[in-house]
């Protein structure tokens, strides 16, 4: 594939609002995660959650789409002035030539969560305030992006649960390379809901601690929220926006259909998908910095994902998982770790693993506790979803 420009880029998570919060954050080694205290959820876990959500205001033109998920994605765009860098894009290339691609996994769904409490006694009726289209629809969240934006380009949304929003940036480059547009806005919005929550305690899959990526007392994730967004333009046609802008080198995508939650045990997927980021990259093993895993802190994924990373690139390449910082926000883990690749490049600074206290030697990889100083000019990011579906992408510096 051809490079294609990352021109601006935002992160919003439990570790605070912008770029500037995230790098102190990872610099500092400092996890967001706090005991779970969401809504009326009551689980022995550790969460992820955005401060002030819920003092966000919709545009009153947009009132149907207020919910929990899109406010969080109003949240994220006014972050690091993104929204003021994509209409920039718009007035270079007009509203019909940008996109919008972005993953979610449960959308606005805590909307109708609530509604279900107050359903009618007699025919269980939802209340008719529910807005299916601005909350609980897949589509809600780019739909509202689109909007609010004013984009006329092609918009779509992924979900595949945790891939979904690595694969948004596949998506537009592919309908870049058709030329159906000129640039896209990539990213992902999940939000806590209840589903969510119980819906990964009934698979014995959350922790009762902070997770702890590649331990060998690592027992499940830290479910958490988040928005992360970026621009993608075509080489030359757009400025550097701020300084975490980048390439995209690569994309790689497999799905392995192994199991509907559980990876495939020897990580076949995962290996195919980071040779087809390396095979598009055009780009060895030995070209890589860091490797940003998917890192979930589960049994079976790590385990699975370290025999596809030392089978590809041995213990050569400086690996670490930042969900023991943000928690795993589900469909927009995918956009918050290639923000966080974003960063190591622009800071040269390789991110440690927060959470983790000891590192499981079974592993053979170069898993790195603490983060430090480093020559980054290439990086690797993992997501892996449930059923196998599994996208890696290669970031690079500017030129």
């Amino acid at each position: 594939m051809s490079p294609l420009q990352i021109s601006a880029s935002t992160l919003s998570t439990c570790l605070g609002h912008g770029l500037d919060a995230h790098r102190l954050a990872l610099r500092e080694g400092r996890s967001g995660l706090k005991p779970c205290d969401f809504e009326t959820v009551r689980l022995d876990t550790w969460i992820g959650e955005v401060d002030g959500i819920d003092a966000v205001t919709m545009p009153s033109a947009l009132s149907e789409f207020d919910c929990r998920n899109n406010r969080l994605a109003l949240l994220g765009l006014h972050a690091d002035g993104f929204a003021d860098r994509v209409r920039e894009a718009v007035d270079r290339y007009g509203p019909a030539r940008v996109g919008v691609f972005l993953g979610t996994s449960t959308s606005g769904i805590l909307e109708t969560e609530i509604a279900y409490r107050h359903r009618d006694p007699v025919s269980g009726a939802l209340p008719p305030a529910l807005s299916y289209h601005g909350s609980h629809n897949p589509f809600s969240v780019t739909d509202f992006t689109r909007r609010y934006l004013g984009l006329e380009g092609m918009a779509l949304t992924i979900s595949t649960a945790c891939s979904s929003s690595a694969k948004v940036f596949a998506a537009a480059a592919r309908q870049m390379a058709l030329g159906v547009i000129d640039a896209a806005v990539v990213g992902g919005v999940d939000s806590l809901c209840l589903t969510t929550l119980y819906g990964f305690a009934s698979l014995q899959l959350t922790s009762t601690q902070p997770c702890r990526p590649f331990d060998p007392a690592r027992d499940g994730i830290s479910i958490g929220e988040a928005a992360a967004f970026a621009l993608l333009e075509r080489p030359g046609t757009g400025p550097r926006s701020n300084d975490a802008s980048g390439w995209l080198l690569g994309v790689g995508e497999s799905s392995d259909a192994h199991h509907m939650s559980a990876p495939h045990p020897q990580g076949l997927g995962a290996r195919l998908a980071m040779e087809a980021a390396l095979r598009t990259a055009g780009l060895q093993p030995s070209d890589m910095d860091y490797i940003n895993l998917h890192g979930t802190a589960t049994p079976a994924n790590d385990a699975a994902e370290s025999l596809a990373v030392s089978g590809l690139f041995g213990d050569r390449v400086p690996c670490s998982s930042t969900k023991g910082a943000t928690g795993h926000t589900l469909g927009a883990a995918g956009a918050v770790e290639a923000v966080v690749g974003l960063l190591s490049l622009a800071d040269g600074w390789l991110p440690g693993s927060p959470g983790t206290v000891d590192f499981d030697p079974v592993m053979g990889i170069d898993y790195r506790r603490q983060g430090g100083a480093a020559r980054i000019r290439t990086v690797l990011s993992n997501s892996f979803g449930f059923g196998g579906s599994n996208c890696a992408l290669i970031l690079g510096v500017p030129q």
